[in-house]
């Protein structure tokens, strides 16, 4: 036998084994699928009335403008043609090879193959020019308002990500290549990868973003030294240890969003948050959210405010010694601080010494791209799900926010794992992005409509801990740092917001890039700036146009307000007291509660 032979021999074999795992993957993945739990039918899309309202608009259209549709339609029909006309040119010429491509560079389609195979090329340049043509026949439909503008748009582009020819394995140049360079071994690996993910999902195709195994919180990810020194059903309190021989007199306490780990402030040394502000001689505290399940179903708005947020403070009080603190509050985390703020001062509270907010909403006439998915035919099917569990998984949640961002963290990932059979990356971010935490459905329900969908808050008062709040009614020092880029919390929005709370000293300050990068972001990287600006009596536009931008992060600007609310220097404190006894090493217990679909 010939070497050719041996080889061919062997890739035969191998081929016939990787059919056989095919078909074992096969009925593994039956019995996944089979364990799949049934959720609400209003959690999965929106109600038919979008579509209603979408197919009415274009019926509208075509009887009040028949010309305008006639033109999209001829216009489409004309590229198409030409498309048609140009590839068939090109294959009677005797080339190999694809006519020339006019439409817009998509890093979706970065293999050259999409540029330069006549079959490929074909179904990418379809792909994009009818994409195009359903945009721009959405744009010009008549008799939408805008919020239903804008669904109809966002879902229509989610079928049209959907449906790229990269998310399907006989249109995929990389995935083919792979196939035939591995004899089909990428795709059984790929294939593992998916049974693998939907049997740790409980049934749900949930794509694994990083490497679980590189990573182990309190080992490599949040590392900063520090005791559990206070903990109840709501939250660990932690301390982390002074590096400085003094401190400021003014502790500073940090709370996190409760749909997500704290440590996404403690990620790595080099970009800790946690570190720096120890670093600087700063008491530290930061609160640690349990991961409710079912038997918090009766915790709201309530218990996160007095057994949370005032809870904590008295605690870090306590400990320290001193009247007042300093506070931070991160998304949500942030929302809730300002409630807790205000109902603080209509009780004649003054423990808070100064507020800081990071890319926080606490105006909701603007809730940005996540307002596709706060109308009552999804906030519904939230409430029905929170009266049958008790809760909102957190599977809910981090889907919702994937979804805004798809191509990124479910095609993209979704095409590499299942189609290039590659293992996920060891990515911290994406690591702590998929450790989500549940909601008590109670306070889920709470927040979404009377913060989100009645924006009372902003308007009438927002009933909590037995007060009506306002905006008006935060009137202790204020720093908003919001990013310019978020596609959670709106820069704008967030500045609106502020500039309507009642606090005579009111500071805005705007970090380029995005929700976590742009908070994320330690003076050493010099990576991202961040916009200043004297006042906020101008909208936000003109705040925009007037502001400087400053070169590298805004912690050291923030650290220079935070310093004249600190009070003189201390000697340091080492964590806990006499009557509060360290609990635990950081990052604590309630942290490593793992999410449950």
């Amino acid at each position: 036998m010939t070497t050719d032979q041996k080889t061919t021999a062997t890739d035969l074999q191998r081929l016939n084994e990787n059919i056989s795992r095919v078909e074992a993957l096969s009925q593994r993945l039956v019995a996944a699928m089979a364990t799949k739990k049934q959720i609400d039918p209003g959690l999965h899309a929106p109600s038919h009335e979008v579509y209603f309202k979408a197919a009415s608009a274009y019926m509208n259209t075509m009887v009040q403008n028949p010309a305008k549709v006639m033109e999209h339609q001829v216009s489409y029909w004309g590229k198409m043609l030409k498309h048609y006309v140009d590839a068939q040119h090109v294959l009677t010429s005797g080339k190999l090879a694809a006519p020339q491509d006019p439409t817009p560079k998509d890093r979706r389609f970065s293999n050259p193959m999409w540029d330069t195979h006549p079959y490929f090329n074909y179904v990418k340049q379809n792909y994009l020019l009818t994409s195009q043509a359903i945009g721009e026949a959405l744009d010009d439909l008549d008799g939408l308002e805008k919020d239903d503008r804008k669904r109809v748009q966002y879902f229509t582009q989610q079928i049209i990500d959907m449906f790229a020819p990269n998310n399907f394995l006989a249109t995929n140049p990389d995935a083919l290549e792979r196939a035939v360079e591995t004899n089909g071994q990428s795709l059984v690996d790929g294939l593992e990868n998916l049974v693998k993910d939907i049997e740790e999902n409980s049934g749900e195709l949930v794509v694994t973003l990083a490497d679980k195994s590189a990573f182990t919180v309190g080992e490599n990810l949040a590392m900063t030294p520090g005791s559990v020194v206070y903990r109840n059903r709501m939250f660990e309190l932690i301390q982390y240890t002074p590096t400085t021989e003094t401190v400021d007199q003014v502790p500073l306490v940090v709370f996190p969003p409760w749909i997500n780990k704290f440590y996404v402030l403690d990620m790595k040394e080099q970009n800790s948050f946690i570190k720096w502000v120890v670093d600087q001689g700063i008491t530290l505290f930061v609160v640690s959210w349990v991961n409710p399940d079912t038997s918090y179903a009766g915790v709201g708005m309530d218990e996160y405010l007095d057994e949370g947020y005032v809870e904590a403070i008295t605690q870090v009080k306590a400990i320290t010694g001193q009247p007042q603190v300093n506070a931070v509050g991160y998304c949500i985390g942030g929302t809730t601080l300002s409630l807790a703020a205000a109902v603080l001062d209509k009780r004649g509270d003054k423990s808070l010494k100064s507020v800081t907010l990071f890319t926080t909403l606490t105006d909701f006439s603007d809730q940005g791209e996540m307002s596709v998915f706060l109308d009552n035919d999804f906030v519904d099917g939230i409430e029905r799900e929170a009266v049958e569990t008790g809760m909102l998984s957190s599977f809910i949640m981090a889907r919702t926010f994937s979804y805004l961002r798809s191509n990124d963290l479910i095609y993209g990932p979704a095409i590499k794992s299942y189609m290039m059979g590659q293992a996920p990356p060891a990515f911290d971010l994406l690591y702590w992005n998929g450790d989500s935490t549940n909601l008590p459905g109670k306070m889920a329900v709470e927040y979404l409509r009377g913060l989100c969908q009645q924006n009372r808050f902003a308007t009438t008062g927002f009933s909590i801990g037995g007060e009506s709040v306002t905006l008006k009614d935060v009137k202790v020092p204020v720093c908003a740092i919001a990013c310019e880029t978020d596609h959670i919390a709106a820069w704008k929005a967030s500045y609106a917001g502020l500039r309507q709370f009642g606090s005579r000293s009111k500071t805005f300050l705007l970090s380029q890039s995005g929700h976590v990068a742009g908070i994320v972001n330690p003076p050493s990287k010099k990576k991202y700036g961040h916009y200043t600006k004297t006042g906020m009596t101008v909208e936000a536009d003109a705040w925009f146009d007037g502001a400087t931008l400053n070169e590298g992060s805004w912690w050291p600007r923030w650290r220079e307000w935070l310093s004249k609310r600190a009070g003189k220097q201390v000697p340091a404190r080492d964590p806990g007291s006499d009557t509060h006894p360290v609990l635990a090493a950081a990052p604590g217990t309630y942290v490593l509660n793992q999410r449950s679909t």
